[in-house]
């Protein structure tokens, strides 16, 4: 990375569960490096989405290092999550037809719900098998998968929690980390998002300014796709022995239910 940037340049890994990302401050210039990121970055630039996208080089050894523009702010609190700014970038997000566009030419194809049953039937850990609330939220899954069919597919972020949403010093909001985004449902992103952060009674509301109705189909499919969510994050907490984090999701999960 060194050879890439200059000596004079002082990088710093910026943390992440890939350990992929630094941050590069050379004076009064100022980075973010991220090495291998998907050509998604590009149209995420394009878009406004994400900070700007200033540079794309490969390395003699294959790797792709992409550098944006590094802005200065800070995550959305909890409280902001209920804000026009977080619903207008949202429902831009999953308006955009160059996002769809792109993950599409990428090789991903819509992730149906029947698949993602199956997914959590095959991995669910045996001993969370028999947890009254997996037992019930898994019953629920099951009956109702024939009734959240829904033509309309979008680019989902598919981690909509509010330390990914960048809002920086001159009043731009951002939406971070598209590591895991697929096209689906865009119950998918809105489901996790209501229930983890907008009160019920604000929920119609809040989607008017998105640019939804709230009807009895569309809870439906945010209830489906939020319990399948807190299940496989469940799993993922219990496979990596993080039993304090997966309590937590076990307990979101008996209050969605």
């Amino acid at each position: 990375m060194d050879d890439l940037l200059g000596h004079e340049w002082e990088i710093i890994p910026a943390g992440g569960a890939t350990g992929t990302a630094y941050f590069a401050r050379y004076e009064e210039q100022r980075l973010f490096l991220k090495r291998n990121s998907s050509p998604f970055l590009a149209v995420l630039s394009a878009e406004g989405i994400v900070p700007k996208l200033i540079w794309t080089k490969r390395l003699e050894n294959g790797d792709v290092i992409t550098a944006q523009q590094w802005l200065t702010g800070r995550e959305l609190k909890s409280t902001e999550m209920e804000e026009n700014r977080v619903a207008k970038l949202l429902n831009k997000i999953h308006r955009s037809k160059p996002l769809l566009n792109m993950l599409t030419r990428l090789g991903k194809t819509p992730i149906q719900p029947e698949t993602i049953l199956d997914i959590i039937k095959e991995e669910i850990d045996v001993g969370l098998s028999g947890h009254p609330s997996v037992v019930g939220a898994m019953d629920f899954l099951t009956k109702e998968l024939k009734n959240i069919d829904y033509e309309e597919k979008v680019v989902c972020h598919c981690d909509v929690n509010h330390n990914n949403w960048l809002l920086t010093e001159n009043n731009q909001l951002y939406l971070i980390d598209w590591d895991g985004a697929l096209i689906g449902d865009p119950a998918i992103d809105l489901g996790l998002l209501l229930y983890s952060y907008i009160p019920e009674e604000k929920w119609e509301d809040w989607l008017n300014l998105y640019g939804l109705p709230l009807t009895e189909n569309l809870r439906l499919r945010m209830k489906w796709y939020v319990l399948a969510q807190i299940l496989m994050s469940i799993n993922w907490h219990k496979h990596k022995n993080r039993l304090t984090e997966m309590d937590r999701w076990v307990v979101f999960l008996e209050n969605s239910m």
